[in-house]
Parts: C-alpha cells; sequence; structure tokens
C-alpha cells in the first residue's frame, strides 16, 4: 500500500497474449477475449461483495479489506483497459527499455490489439 501511495504504481498481475497468426486470422477473438475477461471480473466482484450472512470467501474482515482498498485505488482496484493503466504501462515500457528488454521505446497503444485499444461497454 505505501509503494501505491507513493507511485501510483500497482503491479499489474496477468497478461494475456495472443498469437499474432492468431489475431490476424481471427481478430475478433482479442475485443471477444477482452469483454470475457471484464465480465468475469465484475461477476467475481460482485459476488464478493454480497452482503448477506456468509461471507464469499474465508476471510474474517473481508468487508474492512474491500473497503480498505477503495479508499485507497478507489472503486475498482483491478482496472482493465490503457487508460487506468497508462501510467503504470508507460513505466514498464521505460524501465524494459532500460533493462535492454527492448530496443526503442513504444507507446502503448502499440502494445495491444488495435481492435481494443479505446472505451467501449460490455
Amino acid at each position: 500500500m505505501d509503494y501505491y501511495r507513493r507511485t501510483k504504481i500497482f503491479p499489474i498481475m496477468h497478461v494475456l497474449v495472443i498469437r499474432r497468426a492468431l489475431y490476424e486470422q481471427h481478430p475478433w477473438v482479442a475485443r471477444s477475449l477482452y469483454k470475457a475477461f471484464s465480465e468475469a471480473k465484475e461477476r467475481a466482484i460482485g459476488a464478493m461483495l454480497k452482503i448477506t450472512n456468509t461471507h464469499a470467501a474465508t476471510l474474517p474482515w473481508l468487508f474492512a479489506e474491500v473497503e480498505e482498498l477503495k479508499a485507497l485505488f478507489g472503486a475498482d482496484w483491478w482496472p482493465y483497459g490503457i487508460e487506468p493503466n497508462r501510467h503504470v504501462l508507460e513505466t514498464l515500457i521505460r524501465y524494459m527499455q532500460e533493462q535492454g528488454l527492448i530496443d526503442k521505446p513504444l507507446k502503448v497503444e502499440e502494445v495491444f490489439a488495435p481492435n481494443v485499444v479505446g472505451e467501449f461497454k460490455i
């Protein structure tokens, strides 16, 4: 939490990669996967936040933890998409270039399939 407060970086936990050949043959797959993962995340968080007399997880202070996370990160502590993650992605690209993992700096948009760049509603 301290690291996030200082840097506004919450390390990205998972990345999904699509083989270029598959994407070129079926360009719809990128947006479909994005939409599916976004909906799955919404369902998982929704189930976790349901207020019942039983918890969705066996964490005794689950609701206190959720409130603390909301206070620090806002309503969505695992945001998907470029804009809510731009600072983190730009920092990652800079670190990759500094460490010699990539030859030249990239724009964040160059890393993603063109048909998933931008906003849309599920």
